[in-house]
């Protein structure tokens, strides 16, 4: 079931500009939705309490009292995993000067997974695992700071599953790329500020052709997440390459280990072959020439 944050980001464009108004104070203020009336949320938001009914209607709900209870269920769900994540903080702050740099930074790393943890639905991965598994051609899009996490993904679903590629800008010939993809194509985009345009450029021709895209990105709102069929959002701070990597290759990670999970027999093989093929072509260290 499709919670507020994913029927916003799916709804956006097509919404009116007053009503993506009140889309983005939902977002933003959900506690207090959860508690204000229509009206109340109208006057806050900078429009009416008409918007806030018929972006209710406009999102599939019945109205704003069942939009408001969905974000009140979603709420309590949140408190157990928003109490651990402040328990975390606290003993930071307590480690901060017995062990300062490393313990301050590894408890703050493990802050962001459970943020980005408490916001993943486990129908989200599935979905996302399935459109992986059903692709024909994986494409992996990523500039600046999403560009390692892009070749990792790239790297290891390339082993994993096979026919996935990283497309790396100019280096690849972009319009050959776009006339070849269609709907056997999964484009997995990775975008977090500063959001690069060429990404979104690109996500948009590919999606225009058939792709099926998959947004990786920190905010359902973000410049791709409109343009994505599916999201999986993670909590990474600005500057994205110095806090927000460990968060992004957890998730990642959990990714991978939903194809190999899916696929277990098939995985198995593929890892078998490749590390054979690894070894008469790359030299290791240690191994004796074959």
């Amino acid at each position: 079931m499709e919670n507020v944050q994913e029927r916003i980001r799916k709804h956006y464009p097509e919404l009116t500009n007053q009503q993506k108004l009140a889309a983005k104070y939902i977002l933003a203020e959900t506690k207090v939705v959860a508690q204000k009336p229509a009206k109340v949320v109208g006057a806050l938001s900078g429009t009416s309490e008409t918007t806030v009914i018929r972006l209710s209607y406009a999102l599939g709900y019945s109205g704003y009292s069942e939009l408001q209870q969905e974000i009140r269920s979603s709420l309590l769900d949140k408190v157990q995993k928003e109490n651990a994540i402040d328990s975390l903080r606290a003993a930071a702050e307590d480690l901060r000067d017995q062990d300062d740099l490393i313990s301050f930074n590894m408890e703050q790393d493990v802050a962001y997974i459970r943020q980005t943890l408490g916001g993943l639905k486990k129908e989200q991965l599935e979905q996302a695992v399935a459109s992986i598994m059903a692709a024909k051609h994986i494409l992996v899009v990523g500039f600046r700071s999403s560009y390692a996490p892009a070749n990792w993904l790239a790297f290891s679903l390339n082993v994993v599953k096979g026919n996935a590629h990283l497309y790396r800008g100019p280096v690849d010939d972009a319009n050959y790329l776009l006339t070849q993809i269609n709907s056997d194509w999964l484009v997995i985009t990775l975008s977090f500020p500063r959001y690069v345009s060429e990404t979104i450029l690109f996500t948009k021709a590919a999606k225009e052709r058939g792709a099926v895209v998959l947004g990786i990105t920190d905010d359902e709102l973000s410049p791709v997440g409109p343009i994505a069929d599916q999201v999986l959002k993670v909590h990474a701070p600005a500057p994205t390459a110095l806090k927000g990597m460990t968060a992004i290759f957890s998730m990642l990670s959990v990714l991978v280990s939903g194809v190999v999970q899916a696929d277990g027999e098939q995985v198995k093989e593929r890892l078998l072959n490749y590390e054979n093929t690894s070894r008469q072509i790359y030299p290791f260290v240690g191994e004796t020439d074959m």
